[in-house]
């Protein structure tokens, strides 16, 4: 979101700051340091008070002479290891009394007390002071977000490790995020393509491309969504490698589909896939894919597209598909295609996430059979 920080020297005594949550009695106060600090991209006294409300969110306030003279947001999401700082704001009357890095200390101090191992957050790349106090704070860029501000301004990506050492992670893959509800599934097909060396231009009409040639007809509720050996016949007929693991045989995902004519016509399909599938030669195993086998594909320059629980990250009962691309002793480095508006997510919160190994074998189990899914597409070949 925005940051607003100045930084002076001074030689006079500083008054004691104090931090503490926000509270609901604060928020007149918060939307009038927003008005003062803030040209565009305001936070409205609605979403200080959801904020408030919030499980997945802290607001803290910094008090100097009994008055609001900062605060700042962070933003959690469930099964994640990334914590972002949604915005920190520091009022004028208060400036040089280290109150941003005061509040900066407060949250991260928070995200470690969830578990969080990294922190981000995004900063206009003119705004001198914010970034003089985050590089002192240990932050680093690893981006930039074009057109991002109300007033079209960008945005830089910085990044704090959480942890005593911090994984190094020399693998880069593009970040597409799914444009529908249903498209989690083209989408890391998109990334998976860019994480093998394919020059991939992400587009919309790509991704219904890939669904309409990977989908399941249907769902829980509205359009379909993409089964393991599906996306493997269409990566196959892209001319690709890929192969499939899958726990169990016989129909996928039936059992969120309560119609009878529509479980009939996903059999259809799905007998469909299988027969393109043999005629194709892609690999069906029917195991889960081990977490050996996926760190040997992974070394080897593959990408995984992996089924996850929604219900477990999301509280959604529907299959959802993420992008797997590095992996160490520690975690599973992937993209989360889904970006929610609706709890102030932005790409910068699901693009590189951290999965500790334990939580990455929780969450990539669906639904009571406890299937396990993940098809491998393999690196291109130097010719």
């Amino acid at each position: 979101m925005g940051t607003a920080i100045t930084l002076r020297a001074s030689s006079r005594r500083m008054p004691a700051v104090s931090l503490r949550p926000a509270e609901a009695a604060d928020v007149p106060a918060l939307v009038a340091l927003e008005e003062t600090v803030f040209e565009t991209d305001r936070i409205s006294a609605r979403s200080f008070r959801e904020f408030l409300r919030s499980d997945s969110a802290v607001v803290k306030v910094a008090m100097l002479d009994d008055e609001v003279a900062g605060y700042a947001i962070v933003l959690f999401r469930r099964n994640t290891s990334v914590a972002r700082v949604y915005s920190i704001a520091t009022a004028p009357f208060a400036r040089g009394q280290r109150i941003g890095e005061q509040l900066m200390l407060a949250l991260e101090g928070c995200a470690t007390e969830r578990d969080a191992m990294f922190m981000r957050l995004e900063v206009r790349p003119d705004n001198h002071a914010a970034l003089a106090l985050y590089k002192r704070l240990g932050y680093r860029e690893f981006g930039r977000f074009l057109d991002y501000y109300a007033d079209h301004s960008d945005a830089l990506r910085l990044e704090k490790s959480l942890l005593s050492h911090a994984p190094t992670i020399a693998r880069q893959v593009p970040y597409y995020p799914q444009s529908t509800e249903f498209t989690c599934g083209p989408a890391a097909m998109m990334m998976a393509l860019a994480g093998i060396g394919v020059p991939v231009e992400f587009s919309k009409r790509f991704e219904i491309s890939l669904w309409r040639q990977s989908t399941t007809i249907f769902m829980t509720s509205g359009p379909g969504g993409c089964e393991p050996v599906g996306m493997a016949v269409t990566f196959a007929r892209m001319g690709y490698k890929t192969s499939v693991y899958v726990s169990r045989t016989g129909p996928l995902f039936l059992d969120s589909v309560r119609t009878p004519w529509k479980q009939d016509v996903m059999k259809t399909v799905q007998e469909d896939f299988l027969e393109q599938a043999r005629s194709l030669g892609v690999k069906i195993r029917r195991q889960p894919l081990s977490l050996k086998g996926l760190r040997q594909a992974l070394k080897r320059g593959a990408t995984a597209i992996v089924l996850v629980s929604a219900y477990r990250m999301y509280h959604e009962r529907s299959p959802h598909w993420i992008l797997a691309y590095d992996c160490d002793d520690h975690f599973v480095f992937a993209h989360d295609p889904w970006v929610d508006p609706d709890n102030y997510e932005v790409a910068v919160s699901k693009a590189a996430v951290a999965i500790p190994i334990e939580e990455f074998e929780r969450m990539s189990v669906y639904g009571k059979s406890r299937l396990r899914a993940a098809v491998i597409v393999e690196p291109i070949e130097p010719r």
